[in-house]
């Protein structure tokens, strides 16, 4: 079974300004390094994923913040949701097709049509709370796949690994009530969104770590601390939330990860879901503002997905 690769025209029209860093232009860098690597040729790509439908949203998001993001997608210009998040006319459309790409690759995961998924797509989703749009997110994708995996695919345990280097405060949101999905994370902490919470729960192993760590400490942190939960866990399907600015060329962040520890990362979630998960990894593309960076370490991370 192969890799499934998706991303959709959609996802280059959003865009927040040219000073932007959550830009177009990285979608390209991803897709001209799996060209140049030789790796898009060994992909089964679908480049026009169906929109998440209004009530495939609405099992994470409030209908209040459906509605609120409708209300103000602007006809032409920008239009503001916070001081680093706003829309053009095309960011709706952009975010249903992100969500949706997500739930396509879900589906094509269970029904064996592949064994794992990346999804090359933006906006990004981590920062999105159940109610509140933020940190250049609208939907929260990897949420939404989530919950289409439990509800539509009846699973019982669903892990989401989260290693961009902001906290994913919107999966946090969402599921930190819900036994049927382990979130595990690392991030820089204090660091933006500094909203972290604090209550312990069996289902979240978010552990922050301070700026400057190198990537063999977050290398333990994953051998130690996420990978024998995970196996406690036994979940039925991974989801990555997949940010590379923690790479140390990435500007946003100051942690000190490089491509190796990418691979590495993902070589130990293609174990564990050799184990429990019949191979099943979807992964969604978060973070990652540094183009070089981010074209060099998705194309590490997919390598492994591949085994390669």
């Amino acid at each position: 079974m192969e890799t499934l690769y998706i991303t959709s025209p959609a996802c280059r029209r959003h865009e927040m300004g040219s000073w932007h860093p959550e830009c177009p232009e990285r979608i390209d860098a991803i897709n001209d390094q799996l060209l140049s690597n030789g790796i898009l040729d060994l992909l089964d790509i679908d480049d026009h994923p169906r929109p998440a439908t209004e009530a495939e949203i609405l099992r994470v998001h409030t209908q209040a913040h459906l509605e609120h993001l409708k209300s103000l997608s602007p006809a032409s210009g920008y239009a503001a949701i916070d001081g680093d998040t706003s829309m053009n006319p095309h960011t709706l459309q952009a975010a249903f097709e992100a969500a949706g790409a997500g739930i396509a690759a879900v589906d094509a995961v269970m029904a064996g049509s592949a064994a794992t998924a990346f999804c090359n797509v933006r906006p990004p989703g981590h920062h999105a709370e159940a109610a509140r749009a933020m940190g250049f997110c609208f939907f929260n994708n990897v949420a939404v796949a989530a919950a289409h995996a439990l509800q539509h695919h009846s699973l019982s345990r669903v892990a989401i690994v989260d290693f961009d280097v902001h906290h994913g405060n919107g999966t946090e949101d969402i599921f930190f009530d819900e036994p049927r999905v382990m979130m595990c994370s690392f991030f820089q902490h204090p660091f933006y969104p500094n909203i972290h919470r604090t209550e312990e729960r069996a289902n979240m192993l978010n552990v922050p770590v301070d700026a400057y760590t190198t990537g063999f400490d977050l290398r333990q942190i994953v051998s130690d601390i996420w990978v024998p939960r995970l196996a406690e866990f036994q979940p039925e399907l991974i989801l990555v939330s997949a940010g590379f600015d923690a790479h140390r060329e990435d500007e946003m962040g100051q942690l000190g990860m490089v491509e190796n520890d990418y691979a590495w990362i993902t070589d130990q979630l293609v174990s564990l879901a050799g184990r429990y998960s019949q191979g099943r990894i979807v992964s969604m593309l978060e973070g990652g503002y540094n183009l070089s960076a981010l074209g060099r370490s998705v194309a590490a991370h997919i390598r492994s997905l591949l085994k390669l």
